[in-house]
């Protein structure tokens, strides 16, 4: 018996509707990977990595900080990837530092394990990263480079950004304790395994 080929379906693009509703939900879960490392006083790599530091050793809120450092990073967004790409990144950028600025007074933990904290905060994270990829839509800075990497070169986004992560929460060994850095390392790794598993090239192409 012979098979006729079928030809794939056309990809079908996203919606403004979809896209908002996508845009809000990972940057909400994000915010929430963020109270857990926060809570239990980890860091993370990327651009919010750089926050982290700047917050724990400065004491400015975390959301303000993340914003400015971002900032640098919209020109290789708007170069590289796009308009559409670049204000939806704008977007999630600052509604994320709205809702961390915000959070505190929706989601405290009275007690956290900083493992546990490492891994479900990282898990969390990786998730809404994976969902703002999916829809063309970045967090700004190592994100921003690693998409463009992938789209370039096929490398894969997750891997790119474990590598810099890492690097970024190993500078913290200036300044913060051993056995803090290496449960972030921890919580670094996780993020990046939901985005190595789950966005590659081929896989899945946001349009």
């Amino acid at each position: 018996m012979s098979r006729t080929a079928t030809a794939p379906s056309p990809a079908v693009p996203h919606s403004a509707p979809e896209d908002a509703l996508a845009l809000f939900t990972g940057v909400l879960l994000i915010s929430i990977g963020v109270a857990f490392f926060t809570g239990a006083g980890l860091l993370t790599g990327g651009t919010a990595g750089l926050a982290f530091l700047a917050h724990y050793a400065t004491g400015v809120g975390f959301g303000a900080l993340f914003f400015v450092l971002n900032l640098p990073f919209y020109w290789l967004a708007w170069r590289k990837m796009g308009r559409s790409f670049t204000f939806k990144t704008f977007a999630a950028v600052l509604l994320l530092s709205v809702l961390t600025t915000l959070q505190p007074h929706f989601l405290q933990f009275a007690q956290l394990q900083p493992l546990y904290a490492a891994i479900a905060g990282g898990l969390i994270t990786g998730t809404g990263f994976l969902v703002l990829f999916r829809h063309r839509c970045s967090l700004g800075g190592v994100g921003i480079l690693a998409l463009y990497l992938q789209d370039r070169y096929g490398w894969r986004a997750g891997k790119v950004q474990m590598g810099i992560d890492c690097c970024i929460v190993l500078l913290a060994l200036l300044t913060v304790e051993p056995l803090r850095v290496a449960y972030s390392i921890v919580g670094a790794v996780a993020l990046n395994l939901v985005l190595a598993l789950n966005h590659r090239p081929g896989r899945y192409t946001a349009v």
